[in-house]
């Protein structure tokens, strides 16, 4: 049995670097250790709610409903180093008289490699995304060149360079630090990895999604006669799209032998929906991994967290990509095989009612669904990615 042993998990204030690991810290407080986990107190119920003790700091990031992200890119790398640059000092003062006995991070919590570093205690990445291949560096060199001749890119690679080095951090730069840890879970399918066989085994370990159905959020029940069930989500943050709900409607509602699940988020009036079809239900949230399990198809914004549950509970997807890697992951589903690329301008009632049917009437779609579904459960999951966690203790 390993010994009872002091994690410290360090990440952001965004649901997108939380989620995907918050399973492994509850199955690590289950195997009864103590882990804390540093983050700001706006995410404290989800920290203590799975076992976890706060260390709170105070993130500089952009959050809540007003919070405004710079579109430049050169600025929005600045917003992230800006609130590294402040989370060190607070991280030291929490963690000096309370040395954990290892650290995790997420991708954006790089400062806990740095105090692992500092005080030798070892320290492992916990990747909600996709991780950095052998030949990366190159295979990137035009777009990074291309960054640091932006306004403001070299001072950016200059100040991130010399803050490493005034906290003792010497023979890297910025590139290799943040995107090559030396040990290193991707918490996501291997399929999903581009260059996956370029992924170096000795340092990075694919375990595939983390999942569970959330504490707090009640179970889904399929209805009694309603067909088949098509789940409609477009995640927390790119919910605010009446035109492309109303769009779902009437591509969806009445349509024979289907059950439609519309999650709407926070930002749309209700009233702005118009009538409601019999077949379909509109919740604000819903418990979408216990929908998914039962689901027969899903229209999905194609964010790594909902496209990986898709392929978990082996449903066909249609995806509508709203920004950032979902682009890629919307292109992936469609070379696997196993989903449909609608881009939202193009995502007219007739184009995904289209969709729909045609993915879910094909059975090469369902045999290869269930061939990736066998394929991702078997990466371990939670329980693998806490064992190796384990065995850097």
């Amino acid at each position: 049995m390993t010994r009872r042993a002091h994690i410290a998990m360090v990440s952001i204030p965004a649901p997108g670097h939380v989620n995907p690991s918050i399973e492994v810290i509850r199955e690590l407080v289950a195997r009864g250790h103590r882990v804390t986990y540093a983050n700001d107190p706006s995410f404290a119920g989800v920290v203590t709610g799975a076992g976890a003790e706060l260390v709170p700091y105070a993130s500089t990031l952009p959050m809540g409903d007003s919070a405004t992200w710079p579109e430049d890119t050169i600025a929005q790398l600045d917003v992230f180093l800006d609130d590294a640059i402040s989370m060190l000092p607070q991280l030291r003062a929490a963690y000096e008289d309370d040395r954990p006995d290892l650290f995790l991070y997420d991708i954006g919590g790089y400062t806990a490699r740095v105090l692992a570093e500092n005080w030798g205690i070892p320290a492992m990445q916990l990747s909600p995304t996709y991780v950095a291949w052998e030949g990366y560096e190159e295979n990137m060199a035009p777009v990074i060149e291309e960054l640091k001749k932006a306004p403001g890119g070299a001072e950016h690679y200059r100040r991130f360079d010399q803050w490493l080095v005034d906290n003792g951090i010497t023979g890297t730069d910025s590139h290799a630090f943040a995107g090559r840890p030396p040990r290193a879970l991707a918490l996501i399918p291997r399929l999903m990895q581009p260059n996956a066989d370029r992924v170096d085994p000795a340092r990075i370990t694919f375990t595939g999604p983390c999942l569970a159905t959330r504490p707090h959020q009640e179970p889904w029940t399929r209805p009694e006669g309603g067909g088949k069930v098509l789940l409609v989500s477009l995640g927390s943050a790119f919910t605010n799209l009446p035109d492309f709900y109303r769009s779902c409607l009437a591509a969806f509602g009445d349509l024979p032998g289907w059950h439609v699940v519309l999650q709407i988020g926070k930002y749309v009036d209700l009233a702005a929906l118009g009538e409601i079809p019999d077949n379909v239900e509109v919740h604000r949230w819903v418990s979408q991994l216990s929908i998914l399990e039962q689901a027969d198809a899903f229209v999905t914004h194609a964010g790594m967290g909902g496209t990986q549950e898709g392929l978990y509970c082996g449903v066909p997807m249609i995806a509508v990509p709203q920004a950032v890697d979902q682009f890629g992951n919307a292109d992936r589903i469609v070379e696997l095989g196993v989903g449909r690329r609608v881009d939202t301008e193009a995502a007219t009632p007739e184009a995904l009612r289209a969709a729909l049917l045609d993915l879910t009437s094909d059975p090469e779609v369902a045999a290869r669904l269930a061939k990736i579904r066998d394929e991702v459960r078997a990466e371990g999951g939670t329980a693998r990615a806490a064992d190796l966690v384990e065995e850097m203790l």
